[in-house]
């Protein structure tokens, strides 16, 4: 399994940055997350994205934002001769998107660009030969989802956004990796939760088991301890 962070930032960009989007290859290629900057920055590594699936947690824009100019494309431009890929969505997610694509302008082409599943809330499914186990996660009244990426040998755990929550030790439980967000300086007041400080990001890894910690959706301008590991964008590893 190889791990490519295509962005990172979190919901405003880092300088240069590109908000969430995490490649991860074995078997297939499955896009976790697809925000603005992720299809530029994929189109320099290809001239078009070739991927089996995108899986999206939740419908904040700096997770999803860029569906819409990979709609265009695959309707008008280069990406209209490269197969389609499942677009793995959470529940009532197909209906989110078309709603906004009629808002948008976008509706009449999603079909074009991907095929549109839903995942469970609740067991598992297959996308691009990884099986995917979304986790429930608290994140301002957003419904939204962690993702842990597996394969026969090694396992992969993706927080998205979340609030602290015992499910993020359980979605991570004994994985390879962990990419967990840590956007906060400090801990925000308990009746209004939605991001993760890195001490409850390390919290949260030290309670799942999980090998190796990287801290994701970080601003640059927060300091972390230099016993943590920053993601950023471009950084690829093998696990």
């Amino acid at each position: 399994m190889k791990l490519t962070v295509i962005g990172c930032s979190p919901a405003w960009n880092n300088p240069g940055g590109a908000q969430s989007g995490y490649l991860v290859e074995g078997g297939g290629r499955l896009l976790l997350d697809c925000g603005p900057g992720v299809l530029a920055r994929l189109r320099a590594r290809e001239g078009w994205p070739r991927v089996d699936a995108v899986a999206i947690t939740h419908f904040h824009l700096d997770h999803w934002g860029d569906l819409v100019p990979w709609v265009f494309g695959a309707s008008f431009g280069p990406g209209r001769d490269v197969p389609k890929p499942m677009l793995w969505l959470p529940p009532g997610g197909a209906g989110t998107l078309r709603s906004f694509g009629r808002r948008l302008g976008f509706a009449d082409q999603i079909d074009r660009a991907f095929t549109l599943e839903e995942y469970p809330d609740g067991g598992s499914f297959e996308a691009a030969g990884f099986a995917v186990t979304p986790y429930r996660l608290e994140h301002y009244g957003e419904l939204t989802f962690g993702l842990r990426v597996e394969n026969s040998s090694r396992a992969l755990a993706y927080s998205g956004d979340s609030a602290p929550n015992p499910n993020l030790a359980e979605l991570a439980r004994g994985a390879d990796l962990f990419l967990c967000e840590a956007t906060l300086a400090a801990s925000e007041p308990s009746d209004d939760r939605g991001h993760l400080s890195a001490d409850e990001a390390l919290d949260a890894f030290r309670a799942s088991g999980a090998r190796r910690l990287l801290v994701i959706h970080r601003p640059d301008e927060l300091a972390l301890d230099p016993g943590l590991e920053r993601a950023h964008d471009g950084l690829e590893i093998e696990l």
